[in-house]
């Protein structure tokens, strides 16, 4: 179980790493994810989690890609099935069945190479594909996200009449427009569109002369925009039509709403899944950015990071065409402490910061970017001190916060803790703070 304050989390700069990570995901909810991501508590998850990004990372590199994983969130959609009499709209079912169908690809092609992603293929398993609810929804929307014609009998009865009914106003409408026009009754535009209805464009001063419903005029008043009388009838006939449609529209939505209420428990899983399947790729973006590995994990409380790199620094480097320069850094059971000195801006504090990062994100599911040869171990408590703002903020003498700190930490460290100390035994004179320094350390060794 391990145990890391938020404090030694923002020591590390830990969250800038996770809004990084974010950055790479393609939907809102995985962002949200990433940014909620923490050290993982149990050695299986975390051991699957670091596996399973290690294999979306190799996928960048054979034939074999990952499909697409990417979908609209059907939050509202979901919580809309829960409501008794309500129906979802069709852009709703769009959504749902981008969603079914995505999950649906990705359990096949990992069905299909399950030697390639092993863990991913597992993970995979634990979801049921649903091409029920595809048919379902395929036979009522086209690939234009529209409701199908023949979604039903009387859809498809109704949308004929209305086809026929818009071709008699067209055909009424030409008469008219022909004759008035012959008239000389008409501006130079002839026609235009109000209210979705073709209307004739009438010189104010001929207005009399042409019967029909006046819909409007010009900004200047010149014009006025008359329906013709011919194409009145079919009009009022076209609206009760439309009007039907609707009402049929509403009842196939009703409908397969019904449908899909039973299944609102394996769409929010298949949600999850495409959630777990965002986080999982931007990690392996990220990896790839810095070219991070996943190095062997011991349990003999080994830590040897072979030309390690600290993941900002050389992110930030990279953007500049600036050269990063790795570190190596070992602790093993003979040799569990190490102390760094060395002149001001001489780089102490970020060998710290590099090694308690890595290990952070390690132990929070994340590859990081060390040489192939380099072995890791699992702490279950990572303490750090680095930098004094706490004392500024409790009104503290450094001296005093540092003691403070110091009486935490004999109480917390044992054989399981990584814990990091930047600036040991400042505060005080330099005679005082060596000697507190050494005594603290003798403790923590025996620890």
């Amino acid at each position: 179980m391990i145990s890391i304050h938020k404090n030694t989390l923002l020591d590390l700069e830990f969250f800038t790493v996770l809004q990084q990570v974010a950055d790479y995901c393609i939907c809102s909810l995985g962002k949200e994810a990433v940014l909620h991501i923490q050290p993982i508590k149990h050695k299986e998850i975390l051991y699957k989690e670091l596996l399973q990004t290690n294999e979306f990372l190799a996928s960048y590199q054979n034939n074999n890609r990952i499909p697409n994983h990417g979908f609209d969130p059907i939050i509202k959609e979901l919580k809309l099935l829960g409501i008794e009499n309500s129906f979802l709209e069709v852009e709703g079912l769009r959504k749902i069945l981008s969603i079914v169908q995505t999950t649906n690809t990705l359990l096949t092609s990992f069905d299909k190479f399950k030697d390639y992603y092993p863990n991913l293929y597992t993970e995979a398993n634990k979801v049921s594909p649903s091409p029920e609810i595809v048919k379902a929804i395929e036979a009522l929307i086209d690939r234009f996200g529209e409701i199908k014609d023949n979604a039903t009998p009387e859809l498809f009865e109704i949308r004929q009449q209305i086809n026929v009914v818009r071709g008699k106003i067209n055909q009424s409408f030409s008469s008219a427009l022909n004759s008035c026009s012959a008239q000389d009754l008409l501006d130079d535009i002839k026609e235009t569109v109000v209210d979705k209805k073709r209307v004739l464009a009438v010189k104010a001063m001929h207005r009399k002369k042409v019967k029909g419903a006046i819909l409007g005029t010009s900004k200047t008043g010149s014009i006025v925009f008359i329906e013709p009388q011919q194409t009145l009838q079919y009009s009022r006939e076209l609206a009760n039509l439309e009007y039907e449609e609707e009402q049929e529209i509403i009842r196939i939505l009703k409908t397969i709403t019904n449908f899909l209420r039973p299944y609102s428990g394996i769409l929010e899983s298949y949600q999850q899944y495409l959630i777990q399947m965002d986080v999982l790729n931007a990690k392996a973006k990220y990896a790839q950015s810095m070219n991070a590995i996943l190095p062997e994990i011991n349990s003999d409380k080994k830590l040897y990071l072979r030309d390690a790199y600290h993941p900002l620094l050389y992110l930030t480097n990279l953007k500049k065409k600036e050269t990063t320069f790795p570190q190596t850094i070992e602790l093993n059971p003979d040799h569990r402490i190490i102390v760094i000195s060395g002149p001001n801006a001489g780089g102490k504090s970020i060998t710290l910061k590099t090694v308690g990062l890595l290990q952070v994100m390690l132990q929070s599911g994340l590859l990081v970017p060390l040489h192939e040869r380099s072995s890791m171990c699992l702490f279950d408590r990572v303490l750090s001190d680095i930098g004094d703002n706490q004392s500024i903020e409790n009104h503290l003498s450094t001296y005093s916060y540092r003691l403070k700190q110091m009486n935490y930490f004999l109480r917390k460290c044992d054989s399981d803790t990584l814990f990091l100390i930047d600036e040991f035994g400042t505060g005080s004179d330099p005679e005082l703070g060596g000697a507190l320094a050494e005594t603290f350390l003798e403790v923590f060794y025996e620890r």
